[in-house]
């Protein structure tokens, strides 16, 4: 028959197997070590105590303590406080504050501490207060040292939680952050995670993503550029930890939406054996990037078809007028040298578009704004043009009273240009009129031809860059960027340019800068 144990045994086993069932039930550390310590005083039958420890960046502070005198506590704060770092303080400070009880105590008070361990550091200390004198027995010791053991259980164990808690917050918002959609899916490809940018791409809420099986969200629209997951997989993916894939296609989406053109970067993430645990995909809405693209091939098509025609031209007059085998009249010297001029005054056009769409680009379109009577500079436009053609009669209509505004003389004279110079292109034949109107805050001015007009379908896009009708762009030569610049150029004066959708002959297009 097994000998009964003393009481204070049985006790401290169930203070013991209580606190163990609370480590592994209370996530609040402050309450475990406040537990802890509540226990740790009664066993050793003290009045008081404290428990400190060391945060790797804040250095020593106490932590919890119970029945501790103000004045006592104050002090003891202040100098745990200034502990370094690299100090032990079961070795150095238990000692020292076994010192500063009996000088103040007159040796009325005793005391015993051990230092908190865990993984071979000491991350605290535990001390423990009785208010008569007597020496700790080395029984009071070992059952200190029980609670010294899971009080840095404990700890190491909040510490554990909070670094996996922090590290999970990371992720939360850097995966809520991104502008690219991200994915994090099992082995067998069900979703384990998304974020709010691939629900925006995709067009749904994260709850209809999540938890569904990857082939049924990603459906492409056409064979995409690239392997797909399904294909790597089939050769082996992934080999290494840095194998990854990247795929083109434009990926199908519900509710009627569109195919968007996105590209997706799998990464493997594998465990130290080398096994895969997730497959993390990065997906970008590359819409821009096909745009432009396309823009890149329109501008190349373009100017390389606009500048054709006038080097053409002038190579072809040239070579002409050098022949030495003919003499030429001098009236055809005369209007082969006007035919190379005029089409030099294209090549000049065409580059000093390029450049000024280039530099609003880069955001280095400057004004230099001086007083300028907008009906002076509209008629001194409008005879420029009129020696241009033989089919149009260009007539100018402002009130007489029409304010001076402060403008970039030459960039308006610019607008007006491309303005004029559309109206005549796209119209064969008529009258075009530029008027201007007053109003209290702006002034408007407009240019209407008499031609077929522009198509509702063209509406939204004749101010982007390079974009030509396709039915005017076989009979007109240009290169798309003429009203484009001169969107740009109304917009830098804090004006707005805009098509008249309710002309109801021809074309209207109009244009408002603010009177200050």
């Amino acid at each position: 028959m097994l000998p009964l144990l003393p009481d204070y045994r049985v006790r401290q086993r169930d203070f013991l197997l209580e606190i163990s069932r609370a480590l592994t039930e209370e996530l609040d550390l402050d309450k475990l070590l406040s537990q802890i310590l509540k226990i740790a005083i009664e066993m050793l039958n003290g009045q008081a105590g404290l428990i400190a420890l060391h945060e790797p960046l804040s250095g020593w502070k106490i932590s919890v303590s119970q029945a501790m005198p103000d004045a006592l506590l104050k002090y003891l704060e202040n100098w745990i406080a200034r502990i370094p770092a690299e100090n032990d303080p079961a070795s150095e400070q238990i000692p020292e504050i076994n010192r500063f009880l009996q000088d103040v105590s007159m040796g009325l008070l005793s005391g015993v501490g051990l230092p908190l361990i865990a993984q071979n550091e000491v991350i605290g200390l535990i001390y423990i207060f009785r208010n008569y004198p007597g020496m700790y027995s080395v029984n009071d010791r070992s059952v200190l040292s029980s609670f010294a053991n899971q009080a840095a259980i404990a700890v190491r164990n909040a510490r554990l939680y909070t670094e996996i808690h922090n590290e999970k917050s990371r992720m939360d918002a850097l995966m809520d952050s991104a502008a690219d959609g991200m994915l994090i899916l099992t082995p067998d490809h069900i979703i384990e995670r998304t974020n709010p940018a691939f629900a925006r791409i995709y067009g749904v809420d994260l709850s209809q993503i999540i938890g569904k099986n990857y082939d049924e969200i990603f459906k492409w629209a056409k064979p995409p550029v690239g392997l797909t997951l399904e294909q790597a997989e089939a050769g082996g993916w992934p080999l290494s930890a840095d194998a990854q894939l990247y795929v083109e296609g434009d990926l199908v989406r519900p509710n009627g939406n569109l195919p968007i053109p996105i590209g997706i970067t799998y990464a493997p993430l594998l465990s130290r054996e080398g096994t895969l645990i997730n497959i993390i995909a990065t997906i970008r809405d590359i819409t821009r990037f096909r745009e432009a693209d396309e823009l890149k091939s329109t501008f190349v098509s373009i100017v390389s078809h606009e500048l054709k025609t006038p080097v053409a031209l002038i190579k072809g007059y040239v070579s002409t007028l050098r022949r030495d085998d003919v003499r030429w009249e001098r009236k055809v010297v005369a209007e082969s040298l006007g035919v190379i001029e005029e089409e030099a005054d294209h090549l000049t056009e065409l580059i000093e578009n390029l450049l000024d769409a280039s530099r609003l680009q880069a955001g280095s379109f400057e004004l230099k704004r001086s007083d300028v009577n907008l009906p002076f500079v509209a008629t001194r436009m409008a005879e420029r043009f009129v020696t241009q053609t033989q089919k149009h009669h260009i007539r100018v209509d402002f009130p007489a009273d029409f304010p001076v505004v402060m403008a970039d003389e030459s960039h308006i004279e610019q607008v007006l240009k491309n303005l004029i110079g559309n109206a005549i292109n796209y119209s064969s034949e008529g009258e075009i009129i530029i008027t201007g109107t007053v109003r209290p805050d702006e002034v408007l001015v407009c240019v209407k031809d008499e031609g077929p007009g522009i198509a509702p379908s063209d509406m939204p896009y004749i101010f982007s860059r390079f974009y030509r009708s396709p039915e005017t762009a076989r009979k007109t030569k240009g290169t798309g960027l003429g009203l484009y610049l001169s969107r740009s150029i109304i917009e830098a004066h804090g004006g707005k340019i805009w098509a008249d959708p309710r002309a109801e002959h021809g074309a209207r297009i109009c244009f408002s800068l603010p009177r200050n």
